[in-house]
């Protein structure tokens, strides 16, 4: 009896580490059928092909200087009242002294040039009338570019101050001629400084730009590389896609401007 039941008692408690076992991975199975089972597919960026404008661009620097500048020597025992140095409107008193009285030929800001008084002399200073609403840049454009250079071309400016502000303005003349020393032409921009954040002297980052077009585009995560082969995955009307081949054509024909891409 005492073998029988030892015997019993080994098929009981082996079935039950069998039922353990089976249940221990049937429990499992359902949990990650839960977790990961019913996971979305993977997510996809849609883009519509849309008109953009393309340029390519020369990079310069440049030395911000006044559309219109003028200065006036000025003797200090001379004065009448101290000197405000504000901004003028044309024909606003800049300076009254015993001799005369200076008004402003055109608006501008009011300030002092500093130089030494050992050249100028203990008892004189110079007074600065500037208009810096649209300031001038003078540019050192390669000769590589000439065929390139051209009056209004857009020119977009960056000054340290303001790091992340741009400046934009205009190429208004440039020299008829290749500089034989330095290899490049002159060219003068000029810049709006409406705010007057640009200071003349400031040095700046210019970029001119040139061969501007618009054209049908996509971005260039959508387009897919195969050997020297392009493609992109165009969605169709059923939510299907196709894989389309010929990316340039696509891009010039503007019968597809609807469509929408995979990116």
């Amino acid at each position: 009896m005492k073998r029988s039941k030892k015997v019993t008692i080994g098929i009981i408690i082996f079935f039950v580490i069998i039922g353990s076992v089976i249940g221990g991975r049937t429990a499992m199975g359902v949990y990650f059928k839960k977790k990961f089972g019913k996971r979305p597919p993977p997510s996809v960026m849609v883009e519509v092909v849309s008109e953009k404008k393309f340029n390519k661009s020369i990079e310069s620097y440049c030395t911000a200087l006044s559309s219109k500048t003028t200065s006036f020597k000025i003797k200090k025992s001379e004065l009448l009242e101290p000197i405000q140095y504000k901004s003028v409107k044309k024909g606003e008193i800049i300076v009254k002294t015993s001799g005369k009285i200076i008004t402003a030929p055109f608006s501008g800001n009011v300030g002092t040039r500093g130089i030494s008084s050992s050249i100028l002399g203990t008892d004189s200073i110079i007074v600065t009338l500037d208009d810096s609403k649209k300031v001038l840049c003078d540019l050192q454009i390669p000769e590589v570019f000439a065929s390139n250079l051209k009056k209004n071309l857009k020119v977009k400016a960056k000054f340290l101050a303001y790091k992340n502000k741009l400046y934009v303005g205009n190429i208004i003349s440039h020299a008829s001629r290749v500089d034989a020393q330095t290899r490049s032409i002159l060219a003068r921009a000029q810049i709006n400084n409406d705010n007057l954040e640009i200071l003349p002297g400031s040095l700046l980052d210019i970029e001119v730009l040139y061969n501007e077009k618009k054209a049908l585009s996509v971005p260039d995560t959508s387009i897919i590389f195969e050997d020297e082969k392009k493609f992109v995955y165009k969605i169709l009307e059923n939510n299907k896609i196709k894989k389309n081949r010929g990316f340039n054509w696509y891009q010039k024909s503007r019968k597809f401007r609807n469509y929408r891409w995979f990116k």
